[in-house]
């Protein structure tokens, strides 16, 4: 079938939940990927920051072959190969003690407000997370997302969260009170436009968590993995969580989520306190095993920190030739965002989808960056490419 006759039959069978492009994509290599019709694309989003080592990689594919033919699933209540292994390689390259496994970001933030709550005893509950934050889609994890929008329609919202300014570390402190048992926030916020927390910012969010013994919750959904330049992005801001929670590109595509946290915090769970189905599949750890020891591998985050400088360079240049439409560059390793004035935000999607058009995959994020999240296998070359096609892009807006 072609696009056409994919897009027609999909159409009908799906609840409509996604805005999607007119495009049924079948085959993927690398940042390449490839539609019904042929077509080919670049891809800077990789699965919003899913595919980090690329489509199809060899080793991760050979993993997953050879695990599905060996053991496919058990219960979790039964030890598994490929599930202890991957623990202990997120246990001994982290400050983590113990490991929870899930399906997906929003699982593993369900996770760890779940624990935050069990362990901050009776009438202690309450999370202060922060404004323009995203924590999945979930009732409480998206009651846990400081953006309104998400939580049109599906009020009352469950009780429990209260959202904190962005970098107004006065106004947080106020909001903390006899029910606080935690405070959640992403090191960089993805979703609310690409935004990096100041180091100084979070070393204070990390002092008052200590002055009045709450929890310090990392959601590295988006930003864990190598994506910043080091395995997990806590590890740049000089500032450890309590619990630190992982999905997207653990496996490199297939789904899975981890709640990283010390000894005494995972104390406060028990036989019984939380469970997973799927948490921890040996096909999918398997994978995970093939991701995290690449990554650890000779000079690969030093070379993903090399090219989100080289990608940052880039996105500077097209903002100094078209102030008008752009302010500036944002973000960390390969997490780039560039921003657009006052005047164009009102045209990012039209950006993104003129992109699209020239075959490039990207998106428009907090409604003020054009976000790039490119597999971190991606070349300088291609690179070039993305800047190429938004000088074009530019030149004719402007």
């Amino acid at each position: 079938m072609n696009n056409a006759e994919l897009i027609e039959k999909s159409s009908k069978l799906f609840i409509n939940t996604y805005s999607r492009y007119p495009v049924a994509i079948v085959e993927g290599s690398g940042c390449r990927l490839k539609d019904a019709d042929g077509q080919e694309f670049l891809d800077f989003l990789a699965g919003i920051a899913v595919c980090s080592l690329g489509h199809c990689h060899p080793a991760v594919t050979e993993a997953i072959c050879k695990q599905a033919g060996t053991l496919l699933h058990v219960s979790n209540l039964y030890h598994t190969v490929p599930q202890t292994e991957l623990a202990g390689l997120l246990v001994n390259n982290s400050f983590a003690d113990r490991v929870f496994m899930c399906n997906s970001g929003a699982e593993a933030n369900e996770a760890a407000i779940k624990l935050a709550r069990k362990h901050g005893g009776e009438g202690r509950y309450e999370i202060i997370s922060l404004e323009g934050s995203f924590h999945g889609r979930t009732l409480a994890a998206v009651t846990a997302t400081g953006q309104p929008k998400f939580h049109k329609g599906f009020e009352p919202m469950p009780e429990g969260f209260v959202y904190a300014p962005f970098g107004d570390i006065d106004a947080l402190e106020k909001l903390i009170s006899a029910k606080t048992c935690a405070i959640l926030c992403e090191p960089l916020q993805g979703e609310g436009g690409v935004r990096p927390l100041a180091k100084e910012y979070l070393a204070a969010i990390r002092q008052l968590c200590d002055q009045h013994q709450l929890l310090l919750i990392f959601d590295e959904v988006q930003v864990g993995m190598g994506r910043t330049g080091s395995l997990f992005a806590y590890e740049q801001f000089g500032v450890t969580p309590d619990i630190m929670t992982l999905a997207k590109a653990l496996a490199n595509g297939l789904p899975i989520g981890a709640l990283l946290t010390s000894e005494a915090v995972a104390a406060s769970f028990e036989p019984g306190s939380h469970a997973s189905t799927f948490g921890g599949n040996p096909v999918v750890c398997a994978a995970g095993v093939v991701v995290v020891e690449t990554m650890l591998g000779g000079g690969f985050l030093d070379e993903v920190k090399a090219k989100g400088d080289y990608l940052a360079a880039k996105l500077a240049e097209i903002a100094k030739r078209y102030p008008r439409i752009a302010v500036g560059g944002r973000g960390m390793g390969l997490i780039q965002g560039l921003i657009l004035t006052p005047e164009y935000v009102s045209r990012g999607t039209d950006i993104v989808n003129s992109l699209f058009e020239a075959g490039i995959l990207a998106n428009f994020a907090g409604n003020i960056a054009l976000r790039f999240l490119p597999p971190l296998v991606v070349s300088r070359e291609e690179i070039d490419l993305l800047a190429v096609a938004l000088d074009k892009i530019f030149a004719e807006l402007a």
